[in-house]
């Protein structure tokens, strides 16, 4: 049926955005499938693991840089235009990618696919999540979980798909013929990634009255207020504890299976892959269950439901109890990661999503670099995982707490141009 109000037409178009906001994540996430691109490249150039591992390395860093400090941009320039130059951005590293090897160019290789490329990717990581909570102030849970969960999947589908390309054309052509595809998927999705106009909000379902429900908006602030906020500290330091933890696993887990319980390594790796996947079903599990218990409840439960865990699991023998063990403290990494946004959204508001959830963000990078550096270290010191992971979850622990603490301000300062109101 054909509805000429504005407000309608808007919400049935919301999830056009939802898809657009899905796609442009999962041809991001395609950098988490680099591992099966870079034998190939070493092969063909004769480069050593090292020097072709900086570049996702940059690559990493980059991300972690942008998703950091241009936050303000997302928010003020527009959705459609950082995402159209992200699209750019991206698709022109990964072509760099097999330019460099065509000219067996490390240089280019650095610059294009980990630095320009890196840009891309937080640019266009960002713009999707501070969108999609806009238009969605019914279901953030879900729609952040939907999105973050894209991107887990593009690591795999490029794992799949890569492979059966490079025999046929080689890597640098692989890299060429990828290139071209992310940018114009990229540049279609970014079209359709426009925020919704001030003041909307969707037309719910009735409620027991019979009158139409409508989603209540959280008045926004902007970062200076958000910096004032003692909200802000408390879910960065939720978000480094639960990444902290999930990485001590993550980065353990194949040499813990083969060592703990005598997994060969091709059944390691099985492993590794199964509870990647549900490293991903968390993302919309968890983040879908915020929408009905609140995140705060979801968070303790994230939180608290792994520490016995990580305390049972150095003692787990049997293969397929430490894989279920393994496969849970996955899933609930891979929540928090897509509950945070929601989170977040639901504390200081919208308006300044990008800006905001880009400080919160950092604490991915840092505990991507903290935590598996602490639990190597942990490990060397006491010759054993179980140390790493009784610290894993005297971290999460102490998120539990922080959790516990959080109470949503009673009233949050509102934007008004570039002033703060209360």
């Amino acid at each position: 049926m054909s509805v000429a109000t504005g407000n309608v037409v808007r919400t049935q178009n919301r999830w056009i955005v939802a898809a657009a906001g899905v796609i442009t994540q999962m041809v991001l996430g395609s950098v988490y499938g680099w591992s099966v691109l870079k034998t190939p490249l070493m092969e063909a150039r004769g480069w050593s693991s090292a020097q072709v591992g900086l570049a996702f390395t940059l690559l990493m860093l980059s991300i972690g840089v942008v998703v950091a400090t241009c936050g303000r941009y997302v928010d003020r320039a527009g959705a459609r235009k950082v995402a159209t130059l992200a699209a750019i951005l991206f698709g022109s590293a990964t072509m760099l990618a097999g330019v460099s090897s065509s000219l067996d160019s490390l240089w280019v290789l650095w610059v294009g696919y980990g630095v320009i490329g890196g840009v891309g990717n937080g640019l266009g990581y960002l713009t999707p999540i501070a969108v999609l909570v806009r238009w969605f102030p019914d279901k953030r849970g879900f729609i952040t979980g939907l999105a973050v969960m894209g991107y887990g999947l593009g690591g795999a589908t490029m794992g799949q798909i890569a492979p059966l390309i490079i025999p046929h054309v080689g890597v640098s052509a692989t890299f060429l013929l990828f290139g071209v595809a992310f940018m114009l998927v990229l540049l279609i999705a970014a079209q359709q990634l426009n925020n919704p106009p001030e003041g909307w909000s969707p037309t719910l379902a009735a409620d027991a009255s019979g009158c139409p429900a409508v989603a209540v908006a959280t008045e926004s602030c902007d970062l200076a207020a958000a910096l004032r906020m003692y909200q802000l500290y408390l879910l960065w330091g939720v978000l480094f504890v639960n990444v902290t933890a999930g990485l001590a696993l993550i980065s353990n887990l194949s040499p813990m299976a083969q060592a703990q319980v005598g997994l060969t390594p091709v059944a390691a790796g099985t492993l590794v892959l199964v509870a990647s996947l549900f490293n991903g079903l968390g993302r919309i599990f968890w983040a879908a269950l915020s929408d009905r218990i609140g995140r705060k409840a979801t968070f303790l439960l994230i939180l608290g439901t792994q520490v016995p865990l990580l305390l049972v699991l150095p003692s787990a023998t049997n293969p397929w109890v430490f894989g279920a063990l393994c496969c849970y403290i996955l899933l609930c990494y891979g929540g928090g990661f897509a509950t945070m946004p929601a989170f977040a959204a639901d504390t200081f508001g919208t308006r300044c999503m990008g800006d905001i959830y880009g400080k919160i963000l950092m604490a991915w990078g840092v505990a991507g670099v903290f935590g598996p550096m602490l639990m190597e270290y942990v490990k060397t010191q006491s010759g054993s995982y179980e140390a790493a992971l009784f610290v894993a979850a005297g971290m999460l622990s102490l998120g539990v707490v922080l959790v516990a603490l959080y109470r949503k301000p009673v009233v949050a300062p509102r934007v008004s141009g570039d002033n703060v109101t209360v």
